[in-house]
């Protein structure tokens, strides 16, 4: 009985990475901004490039084009 409740613990807590993860990677938008405190394509979240030049401003960042960025999807019937 224990190990029943267990593995079904455990089979919740990876749906709920797996949903979480799944999440993240919608989130990502047209422009990254990146530097010392965000390495890579860490800060993803800017829908414009002025967006993302305002908020990196006087801090050393610099901002790119996501080049992950798919786009808007058109709903599915």
């Amino acid at each position: 009985m224990l190990k029943g409740i267990l593995v079904l613990f455990a089979i919740g807590g990876l749906v709920a990475t797996i949903n979480v993860a799944e999440a993240a990677s919608r989130t990502r938008a047209a422009y990254c901004m990146q530097g010392q405190t965000s390495p890579g394509l860490s800060n993803c979240t800017f829908t414009s490039m002025a967006q993302c030049r305002a908020t990196a401003s006087g801090r050393r960042m610099s901002c790119i084009a996501n080049p992950f960025y798919k786009g808007r999807r058109s709903p599915t019937r």
